[in-house]
């Protein structure tokens, strides 16, 4: 008897996410010092200077 089929999920925010964290990697393994600079985090992650709101 054949195995039953299982449906393939594909959770995109995971593989962002997966995706994000390997680009990490790849700049931390690049870099001369101990960690990357909050600006270097940023700049791997395309994030630009974003506000908060506050929480009151």
């Amino acid at each position: 008897m054949a195995p039953p089929s299982t449906p393939t999920v594909q959770d995109h925010v995971a593989l962002a996410e997966i995706e994000l964290c390997g680009e990490l990697m790849i700049a931390a393994s690049a870099t001369d010092g101990e960690r990357l600079s909050a600006d270097r985090i940023d700049e791997v992650l395309n994030v630009s200077n974003v506000s908060v709101p506050d929480a009151d």
